[in-house]
């Protein structure tokens, strides 16, 4: 996560954060701007072990069935956040309702109320997805937040949002597998079993 100098507006035009943003996303392709709690950050492209980990984890929730007529697996989309006017963050990769198109907020982002889970998979700007983003999507009550921590060597699975936090709060070490919330997936949907190993590669 980085600071970015901001463009001034000319002839006394008010420009917004949200405006901003999106001049950001213009000017620094590859790079992901979100803005959350008012504070704009700019995140550069991830390296190629946080994409392995994206694909790891894609593997099951397709497999059990999770990319369908109920829910779409999904990378790098926008989600509307409620802790501000222009507030919006877009997670590594989310399960989402199949009928995302009829529930688009503001920005090309999506009411957070189809969100069923959202994952960050962890790089140089761990502490937003540790911290900042933890509060973030507890607000927007997503019932699921899966950090896959690399930094740390860990996987945490936040559930429960209450206000702006998770009630329960479960973190696996190498060796351990982490059984995913049923309710991720469409009723009759098998359960998810991650091997925590495998997704740290450790």
């Amino acid at each position: 996560m980085s600071a970015v100098a901001v463009e001034r507006p000319r002839d006394g035009e008010q420009r917004t954060l949200l405006d901003e943003a999106n001049a950001l996303m213009e000017r620094l392709p590859g790079h992901r701007v979100e803005i959350i709690g008012g504070i704009l950050t700019v995140t550069p492209l991830p390296d190629f072990r946080h994409a392995h980990v994206l694909t790891d984890l894609m593997v099951p929730f397709i497999t059990a069935g999770l990319h369908g007529k109920e829910t779409m697996v999904v990378q790098a989309v926008g989600i509307w956040l409620p802790s501000g006017p222009s507030d919006y963050a877009i997670p590594d990769l989310a399960v989402v309702d199949a009928d995302y198109d009829e529930h688009m907020a503001e920005n090309n982002c999506a009411d957070p109320a189809i969100f069923r889970l959202v994952v960050e998979v962890t790089s140089s700007n761990y502490n937003n997805d540790l911290r900042v983003k933890v509060n973030a999507y507890a607000e927007a009550q997503v019932p699921v937040y899966l950090i896959v921590n690399r930094k740390h060597g860990r996987v945490h699975v936040l559930t429960d949002p209450e206000g702006a936090v998770y009630e329960k709060h479960q973190v696996f070490a190498p060796g351990q597998r982490v059984v995913l919330p049923t309710s991720v997936g469409a009723e009759g949907t098998p359960s998810i079993t991650l091997d925590v190993s495998e997704l740290l590669k450790v």
